[in-house]
């Protein structure tokens, strides 16, 4: 999808369009930190993205540099630092919705945890690793809803996902919830982290050029992560 939304072909602007609709949480919470207040953050993102979306920006990215999220970080950057393409955000993006933004949950996730001892691009990377996160889990939910296993998927789930969910039950007591052997919860919960990891290494494989640098991207967004101390909020 990465190398579909930066070309030129067919179809580009609907692959980038919609890793824009994914990925438009980083981006306002990227400009808000950068002191834009919540209107003008909101402008300034639905413009961004419409700027994307022109060819000729597009065109001065090099689709052989990789990742996506690097590649919306340096765009956004330039952006707001050239006044007269902020000047033509502002009349472009203030009554023109490209990206549907909740600004309500927006504003409320976004004074939830006070960050200051981070940059902006720390927050941004850090935020981008929740969204795929949030990617892999949303996707692992509909595949056992639509095997009837919603029930085990909410048992399993904190195993993976302590931050948004209750402490974890023991072992005993989710052989007890899903009806099967002590024995064979073990299995369960390796098959189901496999699944999750597998997913999460799809969503992170959509916004990178190539196999190669899907371990690098982890890795960095791993460490994005960790140097937000666990503050960042779901």
């Amino acid at each position: 999808m990465l190398l579909s939304a930066q070309s030129q072909a067919p179809g580009s602007q609907a692959a980038l369009a919609e890793l824009c609709r994914i990925y438009w949480y980083p981006i306002y919470s990227f400009v808000r930190r950068r002191g834009f207040s919540p209107e003008d953050a909101q402008d300034l993102t639905q413009g961004f993205f419409l700027h994307l979306l022109d060819h000729k920006a597009l065109s001065r990215v090099s689709p052989v540099k990789g990742k996506f999220r690097s590649f919306l970080l340096a765009s956004l950057q330039n952006y707001l630092s050239d006044e007269a393409d902020r000047a033509r955000c502002l009349k472009r993006g203030g009554k023109l919705e490209f990206v549907p933004l909740d600004m309500e949950f927006a504003e409320d996730r976004y004074r939830l945890v006070p960050l200051d001892f981070l940059t902006a691009d720390k927050v941004f990377d850090a935020r981008w690793a929740m969204t795929l996160m949030d990617q892999a889990m949303t996707r692992l939910r509909q595949e056992h809803a639509s095997q009837g296993k919603i029930s085990l998927f909410e048992t399993l789930k904190p195993f993976i996902d302590p931050i948004n969910s209750n402490a974890g039950l023991s072992y005993e007591e989710v052989a007890d919830k899903v009806q099967v052997p002590v024995g064979s919860v073990k299995k369960l919960l390796f098959r189901f982290r496999k699944r999750y990891a597998s997913i999460l290494r799809e969503a992170v494989a959509r916004t990178v050029s190539g196999p190669a640098e899907i371990d690098e991207e982890i890795h960095a967004l791993c460490e994005a992560l960790i140097a937000t101390e666990g503050r960042l909020d779901p």
